[in-house]
């Protein structure tokens, strides 16, 4: 787990951004007023197994023929991430995981920059995995986690390799009426879930970082993954 500091940002894209999305604005400023703790890498096929062969994960995901271990666990859904593992994880360990919001997701990502990426505005070559970033993996599988550099918080593949659900209900319009305090959008009934940070086979657009996605919960598909949050104990998040 990596400690992330508070601060705050500008979440979404500018006006000024003609590639951006109607539903990466209205940009605006969001305060991260306490600490808090993400992994540093997406939770791994080894992570999810453990939960399965410990009985608190009843779904066994399958990992297309690609390996498991080291790789990001895909085929998992919002729904199986929140209702199986990570109450077996907090039972476990006696912690408090959870999803990252969107906004603590966007925060993390950028690690104190305001490009498209968290490694500049061009997407360069082997930066990340992705259908277009020209590494070994682009738009044929997962890469193993950490393959890559990671962002100025030392956190890996925070752009690519496989989407990443966070807690937040997907809505459209969300920008206008968002938290600014970091936290997740309200709840509401049978909602679509937010996915952040594009795969292995998605477009280099999708892997901005104001970039948004929106799923049904219970959906689980190849390019679907998660990281999780920690929450920090008030010592240690001032």
């Amino acid at each position: 787990m990596v400690v992330i500091p508070a601060g705050s940002f500008m979440m979404g894209s500018p006006e000024a951004d003609k590639d951006a999305r109607d539903d990466e604005r209205p940009q605006h400023k969001v305060i991260i007023a306490k600490a808090f703790a993400v992994s540093r890498f997406e939770v791994t096929f080894a992570e999810w197994n453990a939960c399965v062969d410990a009985g608190g994960c009843a779904h066994r995901p399958s990992d297309q023929g690609w390996g498991q271990g080291a790789r990001p666990v895909i085929n998992v859904s919002w729904d199986d991430i929140t209702k199986q593992y990570l109450p077996w994880l907090n039972r476990v360990t006696g912690q408090a995981y959870r999803l990252l919001t969107e906004a603590e997701w966007e925060y993390a990502a950028r690690a104190g920059t305001m490009t498209r990426y968290s490694w500049g505005d061009d997407l360069g070559e082997n930066n990340a995995n992705c259908n277009g970033c020209k590494s070994r993996w682009d738009n044929e599988q997962t890469a193993p986690v950490g393959s890559f550099n990671p962002n100025d918080f030392g956190l890996y593949d925070m752009h690519g390799n496989v989407w990443e659900w966070v807690q937040d209900c997907y809505n459209e319009n969300a920008y206008a009426t968002a938290p600014t305090d970091g936290s997740a959008a309200p709840d509401e009934p049978n909602c679509s879930r937010v996915l952040r940070g594009s795969s292995w086979l998605g477009n280099p657009r999708s892997m901005h970082a104001a970039f948004r996605n929106g799923i049904y919960a219970d959906y689980r598909f190849k390019g679907y993954g998660f990281r999780v949050a920690r929450v920090l104990p008030a010592a240690t998040t001032n």
